[in-house]
């Protein structure tokens, strides 16, 4: 695997945009237990960049770090050009965070707690507004913060991170008790933002999402960084084969593999689950044999890539 450096410059063509992040050897202890084990790697300006691991792998630790609200043990970090520990105040300003578990002032209407966020950031009331329609939430601005749901409250949360337009952003878990609509269209939110300029730093544990927003991914496991790449790069690096699906009732393992291009059949419930490294040639087989549209083909995905790198089987990701 090539270097952290190496593998941004190859994610953007090999330019030398400004790095905005950059963590060396990064170590963080408590007690017995090593949460970040010299984690080095630099993320650059309006990057989508993702951080994925198993829960205690050490994501949180590192992001709060990075925020400047934890010290590490040793390593460096640097954060818009600046140490964010001891507590920087000018960084304030010019990031945006969104916690998992976000603090809001419950009583208050979802308005009422971003004006009241505004009024802190010295920012004009008017990007109330702004911040609610961006986040689907506008109908909701005279709707107190405990009568939201718990989707409302997280896309409340961003509405607060985005609130004085920063442009260095973190998200945890951004779209955690969102429906798949709502999902979908804070998606689409978050790619506008990357278009602007701005650079997303993200953990979550949709593997899809992952796949579908990042630049790149850093994947943690046991506090140490297990991969550094694009999603499509650690998806090829698994040479994994496609998997054909076909009604078993159809095709029978034998039959299948007596096709050209086949290398391993099996019936998992009601389908025959063809393994090949040739997929085209046996679609081809295939479709002399049954309607092409009985057949599902699944390639490799990150999700893949992700279980390849952790060896986390017991973990559900989605």
């Amino acid at each position: 695997m090539s270097g952290p450096d190496s593998q941004t410059e190859a994610a953007h063509g090999g330019s030398a945009t400004e790095t905005v992040i950059v963590l060396e050897r990064l170590t963080k202890r408590y007690g017995e237990v090593t949460a970040l084990d010299g984690v080095s790697l630099s993320v650059r300006r309006g990057e989508f960049f993702g951080i994925l691991g198993p829960n205690g792998a050490g994501k949180t630790t590192l992001v709060e770090i990075v925020e400047g609200m934890r010290q590490a043990d040793s390593g460096t970090v640097t954060l818009l050009g600046r140490s964010p520990w001891p507590r920087d105040t000018a960084l304030l300003a010019r990031i945006g965070v969104q916690t998992q578990a976000s603090a809001f002032f419950a009583r208050l209407t979802a308005g009422e707690h971003l004006r009241t966020v505004a009024a802190l950031y010295r920012t004009d009331p008017a990007t109330v507004g702004t911040a609610l329609k961006r986040v689907g939430l506008t109908e909701k601005e005279n709707a107190r913060i405990d009568h939201l749901s718990g989707g409302q409250r997280q896309r409340l949360a961003v509405a607060t991170a985005l609130l004085h337009e920063p442009e260095l952003i973190f998200l945890d878990e951004p779209t955690a008790a969102l429906d798949p609509e709502a999902r979908r269209e804070l998606w689409g939110l978050l790619r506008s933002l990357r278009s602007e300029g701005r650079t997303i730093v993200c953990t979550t544990h949709h593997l899809d999402e992952a796949e579908a927003l990042c630049d790149r991914v850093a994947i943690i496991a046991d506090g140490r960084l297990a991969a550094l790449d694009t999603p499509r790069n650690l998806i090829r690096s698994l040479a994994a084969p496609a998997r054909l699906l076909v009604p078993a009732a159809r095709l029978t393992p034998e039959a299948a593999l007596a096709l050209d291009g086949v290398d391993r059949a099996t019936v998992e419930g009601d389908d025959l689950v063809i393994e090949t490294s040739a997929a085209n040639r046996v679609l081809t087989h295939l479709g002399d044999l049954m309607d092409i549209e009985d057949v599902t083909v699944r390639t490799a995905t990150l999700e893949d890539a992700y279980l390849a790198l952790t060896g986390n089987r017991t973990e559900h990701h989605r």
